[in-house]
């Protein structure tokens, strides 16, 4: 599983989450994507990784700047997964 954390700037309401969450589930097969306003980032969760170019790509042409993006390999956690 991947975990892509973008810095997005331009965020001011609950609408503005939902935005940037439907652009990003419109254009990528992720699992789960999550944003806030105030920590001012969005959380993407993938089982393959994403172009992350194209990605910032989404989210700019949705009104929104993309200040930093972080991709890193997280382990699936489930009912029944060892830790």
């Amino acid at each position: 599983m991947i975990k892509i954390t973008l810095q997005v700037d331009g965020m001011m309401c609950g609408m503005c989450e939902a935005h940037v969450n439907d652009a990003i589930r419109r254009e990528f097969p992720v699992g789960k994507v999550s944003s806030s306003r105030k920590k001012g980032e969005t959380v993407i969760l993938a089982e393959e990784p994403l172009d992350l170019e194209r990605l910032k790509g989404t989210v700019e042409a949705a009104g929104y700047q993309v200040l930093s993006a972080r991709e890193e390999t997280c382990e699936k956690r489930g009912l029944f997964s060892r830790r």
